[in-house]
């Protein structure tokens, strides 16, 4: 067999010989070609890559860590409200989806983060950018409570540092978001070496960015979708048996109807921060059981079982959808999310719903209702529930809405 082989290659043109081995990945170390071992040669024109003035086909191994960021493994679900639906809105209807494998931040954006974000906008861009990324600290103050510690105390306080941030409108969550993806991107060039190669190609504001042929960078920091974040806060992989059995639903982001850990030493703890009744946001001194009157630390609460914290109560966090009472029956089934009006335009609605102008937006600019979602230290625990939704003007802020960031993963079909 052996002198068989050797008589075949030696019967073949070099030239031809180096397209079949590279066309077929061998010059890469053997097999099929794959993304991280592409060979020497292309498959299917048999040029060799990397060559002076030829393509370029950078190392790659896989796709980079982003800080914070937890793996979320996709699949089939079911989406839609599985708590009783009290306000009888009928918006969130249950329906089997699937949704493809992505990263979301582990925790809530923290104060922190943010002063960190003000720090560098800036250092880097003009001051009217830097008004527009402020919080709105005033959504703390009320006239017949006095709230004013936290106006003046919530974001800047050392003791606040990694308690979620709030007053962050959707606009500025976006925001937030473009400016992690150049600063982490800028930071894995660096530690690749490539800086200096793409230097200024990313920049706050700028509409560059270090390419993504390079191989050394993220795909771009987003707010997850509303699909997305329900079923991470779901988090079903928790509930697996043999094979693509789910034991049960559940109802919040931990197991059973109950909200006080049923195990071992932290027995009888509340497992959310959320408000308990009209009137009792902690408990009672000396037994201050929730650990919080209003937003906590960022760790507080067990992850759930995709090592997501405080995916119920703290803060409500806004997602990417629009909100439509029927986004259920219109959107897709695979990665669904509703980006704007289509199939469901604004007319018909009240002003509830209104997408244009207002005192607090740009003249004629689209002013949209976006999905929030999680329940928050001020919601009653109906609102932890993974398939409940509120939504809110994409301008406005409160005391109870945070966020977190999700960001694809790239480069699998899984």
């Amino acid at each position: 067999m052996k002198k068989f082989v050797n008589a075949f290659l030696s019967s073949i043109p070099i030239c031809s010989l180096a397209f079949c081995l590279g066309g077929c990945g061998l010059l890469g170390g053997g097999g099929a070609p794959t993304s991280t071992s592409p060979g020497a040669f292309s498959n299917t024109t048999g040029l060799e890559f990397n060559e002076d003035g030829g393509f370029q086909v950078n190392q790659y191994d896989d796709q980079p860590q982003a800080p914070n960021m937890v793996f979320i493994e996709g699949g089939r679900t079911v989406l839609g409200s599985f708590e009783e639906d009290v306000l009888y809105s009928r918006d969130n209807i249950e329906r089997t989806v699937t949704v493809a494998s992505f990263y979301m931040d582990e925790t809530e954006i923290a104060n922190i983060n943010w002063l960190e974000y003000l720090f560098y906008v800036k250092l880097d861009s003009g001051e009217e950018y830097y008004e527009r990324a402020l919080p709105d600290t005033t959504v703390w103050a009320k006239d017949l409570a006095f709230n004013d510690p936290y106006v003046d105390h919530y974001l800047r306080y050392p003791g606040f540092r990694y308690f979620p941030v709030v007053g962050i409108n959707w606009r500025q969550a976006n925001d937030y978001c473009s400016w992690r993806t150049s600063v982490v991107n800028n930071r894995l060039a660096e530690q690749a070496g490539l800086l200096d190669e793409f230097a200024g190609a990313e920049s706050s504001g700028g509409n560059q960015r270090i390419p993504l042929e390079s191989g050394v960078v993220v795909p771009n920091f987003r707010l997850p979708t509303e699909a997305e974040w329900e079923y991470a806060a779901q988090a079903l992989i928790g509930t697996q048996y043999q094979d693509e059995n789910q034991t049960h639903r559940r109802l919040y982001p931990w197991d059973g109807h109950a909200l006080r850990n049923p195990y071992g030493k932290a027995m009888g703890s509340f497992l959310a921060n959320f408000k308990r009744g009209r009137g009792d946001y902690a408990g009672i001194a000396g037994r201050l059981n929730d650990g919080a009157m209003v937003t906590t630390y960022i760790y507080d609460y067990p992850p759930n079982d995709f090592g997501l914290y405080n995916m119920a109560g703290n803060v409500n966090e806004w997602v990417q959808d629009v909100y439509r009472p029927l986004s259920f029956q219109d959107v897709e089934d695979l990665n669904p999310v509703r980006r704007d009006s289509f199939l469901d335009s604004e007319e018909g609605y009240d002003e509830n719903y209104s997408f244009i102008g207002s005192e607090s937006s740009t003249p004629g600019e689209e002013r949209r209702v976006r999905v929030y979602k999680g329940g928050s230290w001020s919601d009653v625990a109906y609102w932890m529930s993974p398939g409940t939704r509120r939504y809110l003007f994409e301008d406005s802020a409160t005391s109870t809405i945070g966020f977190r960031c999700a960001m694809i993963r790239a480069g699998t079909n899984y």
